[in-house]
């Protein structure tokens, strides 16, 4: 198995506006995409990953020149990995809002001629697909391999496969879920409260002041990270430690070790992430809700899908546990649609869709593999979508 090695970002220009699930629209706009593999001659090996909450178009390899980041998902992604770039050709697309290229609130509002900041449209798991049919457009593919994505992305791949049925030819949903409970959209909103109340915030338009709500950002990434883990991991990993050999007796200063780890979690997140993006992004998890157009019924909802499904969960995720999963499968069976269950024995907790567990990516080579074979259908037409 290698590395897609270093790849080098394409800045896509999009003038057309793009019509908003709120009401509002965004005129000229960037998208950053990366690709990996080659595409073929009928454009039918194309798989697009969907990213979480703080990821990028950055999915494999190493950034070209002086930034060598390694992509989020380099261990499954590339020659002779679960995902093949041998066979197939990987597109990662930056969502708009985000904070790595793609246009959002740190660029300038060509309307007002200053930075959006949190004059930024609200976006949601919706409008980024229509932004990545876009994209697929852009490299003249009508139909999809395959859309893959977890957590987040895992809503985005559901999401493909609701609104453009035509366009894909598999959905692979891991540790994901068809709307949040009101736990995760509480833990949402404590996150962003932390962020909101934070002085240096300015009402989302920070970047007049030279300012970064660097405080609420931590505590932020904090309250998240607590929820990507299981309670056996962090017990493993950190236990009661003690930072020092003896009781400090301060409530201010550091004393156990999964208190630095938070801390150090918390800093380097705030060195890189932006404040108004965190907020729209964990709105867009808020909203996602395909089944409310449908009074609920997700049966009902899922009654327009045509491709066939994998879906993946862990047992120890408590924040989309395997329960959520079944939901979806249940209402895929009742539609008689073709789908695949994986429920994977793993300790780490929703964190477990980004490590390299093997009977976890055992499932997800032996699925990318089964697609690689496959005979291509004709595409369908794609007139009428959305």
């Amino acid at each position: 198995m290698g590395s897609v090695g270093d790849v080098t970002p394409q800045r896509l220009l999009f003038d057309q506006p793009l019509p908003l699930r709120s009401g509002a629209s965004i005129g000229e706009y960037e998208l950053m995409v990366e690709t990996y593999g080659e595409l073929n001659q009928d454009r039918s090996n194309a798989v697009l990953v969907c990213h979480a909450l703080n990821a990028s178009h950055h999915v494999a390899g190493t950034h070209a020149g002086i930034d060598k980041s390694e992509g989020w998902w380099d261990n499954l992604v590339g020659p002779g990995k679960p995902l093949d770039t041998d066979k197939f050709f990987v597109i990662g697309v930056n969502n708009l809002g985000s904070c790595f290229g793609s246009t959002g609130p740190m660029h300038l509002n060509p309307a007002t001629g200053r930075v959006y900041g949190a004059d930024f449209p609200v976006v949601t798991v919706h409008d980024w697909v229509d932004a990545q049919a876009r994209v697929l457009d852009r490299f003249g593919i009508q139909q999809l391999a395959a859309v893959l994505g977890g957590s987040l992305g895992g809503m985005q791949a559901l999401d493909w496969s609701l609104r453009y049925p035509n366009r894909l030819r598999h959905c692979i949903a891991v540790a994901t879920a068809p709307n949040l409970s009101a736990q995760n959209i509480a833990f949402n909103e404590v996150a962003r409260r932390a962020i909101i109340t934070d002085p240096e915030f300015h009402d989302g338009f920070f970047y007049e002041h030279s300012a970064i709500p660097r405080r609420g950002l931590r505590v932020a990434r904090m309250i998240g990270h607590i929820t990507y883990l299981s309670d056996d991991v962090m017990e493993e990993k950190f236990g009661r430690q003690m930072r020092a050999a003896e009781l400090g007796y301060s409530t201010h200063d550091i004393e156990f070790q999964i208190e630095s780890y938070l801390r150090y979690q918390g800093d380097k997140f705030s060195e890189y992430f932006d404040a108004n993006t965190y907020l729209l992004i964990t709105r867009a998890l808020d909203y996602f809700d395909p089944a409310r157009a449908h009074g609920g019924d997700l049966s009902r909802t899922f009654a327009s899908a045509l491709c066939k499904y994998l879906v993946v969960s862990f047992t120890t995720d408590w924040r989309f546990s395997p329960a959520r999963s079944r939901e979806i499968v249940k209402a895929l069976l009742d539609n008689r649609r073709d789908v695949s269950y994986a429920e994977i024995d793993a300790p780490h907790g929703h964190d477990a869709f980004l490590l390299d567990d093997p009977r976890y990516h055992g499932v997800l080579r032996a699925y990318f593999d089964r697609i690689a074979q496959e005979p291509v259908a004709s595409v369908a037409s794609v007139e009428g979508q959305p």
